[in-house]
């Protein structure tokens, strides 16, 4: 089959992905195996491409928001031919103390599709049977893809920060997970503000219904009640400190940030205003929230590239060169 390898970090302009023939994985017990329909770009990608994320692996296949069909494994639960969605959790251990209390997200043991595990920026992969999901008809495979890490992150990121219905959010950076946020944020009737610095960006989430739109050096006309994060950067997480209301809450929504840089205790943190990280997501949040994706219609905008095309989408997502998402079609 053929598969996306990265064997040697490295900066994506240098395109460090090589198109490879190699066998095709077999399902273990407990495994099923996929044939790849589509598989969405995130930026956790271009985290493990470029090195930002430690390589655990001498070679892997990336890619872990994967559409999939099952060819193989298939269960009373799971026959073949169910359409599922693979996400960045691959599996848990299940028996470690954050598991027990519910709280897999942080299992001290996790398996991650796409760095731990192969991925799926190839023509099959294997999945725990058990981590994957059953897709609702309503959301077709490029429509899928992007909910299945994006998605459900950004719907996480929500949870963390205790949105509440008809409350004013804001949203620092408007990429693959912000655009999807929206959508939910818009179904509980919240005011939403959005601050990012790309022109074609500011005019997407106009469109999308977004209540006040600027640049990342506009002061936001009101005070926020929650604020999420998606840029990975800290000086991003300040300025949405700055934005908050007493009380008020910024969940920071990165797996890797640059860094946070000295900031006014008195003016931007007292007053009990909170500053969260998002960690990861669980299975309950994919299963909550691709119900929620079918019931409000959410229709993700993406843009479609081949295999063989694969380092230019991750250079696009990383230059911000496209709205919404994108989306591989081995």
């Amino acid at each position: 089959m053929k598969a996306a390898l990265l064997t040697s970090p490295q900066n994506v302009q240098h395109r460090p992905l090589r198109i490879a023939d190699v066998p095709a994985p077999q399902p273990r017990p407990g495994q099923v195996l996929l044939r790849v329909r589509t598989c969405g770009v995130c930026r956790t990608d271009l985290h493990i491409v470029e090195g930002e994320l430690p390589p655990v692996q001498n070679h892997i296949t990336p890619g872990h928001q994967i559409v999939g069909e099952i060819v193989d494994g298939a269960t009373a639960d799971l026959p073949l031919g169910t359409r599922v969605g693979v996400s960045w959790l691959g599996g848990t251990d299940g028996s470690c103390c954050y598991c027990r209390r519910g709280m897999e997200n942080l299992c001290d043991s996790p398996t991650f599709t796409g760095y731990t595990v192969a991925g799926g920026y190839a023509e099959y992969s294997v999945a725990r049977a058990d981590f994957v999901f059953p897709l609702p008809a309503q959301l077709d495979d490029l429509q899928a893809a992007p909910l299945l890490c994006a998605g459900i992150i950004g719907f996480r990121s929500l949870r963390v920060a205790g949105v509440e219905p008809g409350e004013r959010i804001g949203l620092f950076g408007f990429g693959a997970s912000a655009h999807l946020a929206i959508a939910v944020l818009r179904a509980w009737k919240c005011e939403v503000y959005v601050s990012t610095r790309g022109e074609s960006h500011r005019q997407l989430a106009t469109s999308l219904g977004a209540t006040w739109v600027g640049t990342e050096k506009e002061k936001l006309p009101v005070q926020l009640d929650r604020a999420i994060t998606f840029a990975p950067s800290g000086d991003v997480v300040v300025a949405a400190l700055a934005s908050l209301r007493k009380g008020g809450v910024v969940a920071i929504n990165a797996i890797h940030l640059d860094r946070v840089p000295e900031f006014d205790y008195d003016r931007l943190l007292w007053a009990e205003r909170q500053l969260r990280s998002v960690t990861n997501m669980t299975r309950a949040d994919a299963r909550d929230f691709l119900q929620l994706a079918a019931q409000i219609g959410l229709k993700p905008k993406g843009t479609v590239f081949s295999l063989d095309q694969v380092n230019e989408a991750l250079i696009a997502v990383k230059n911000d060169l496209i709205d919404g998402a994108a989306v591989i079609t081995p």
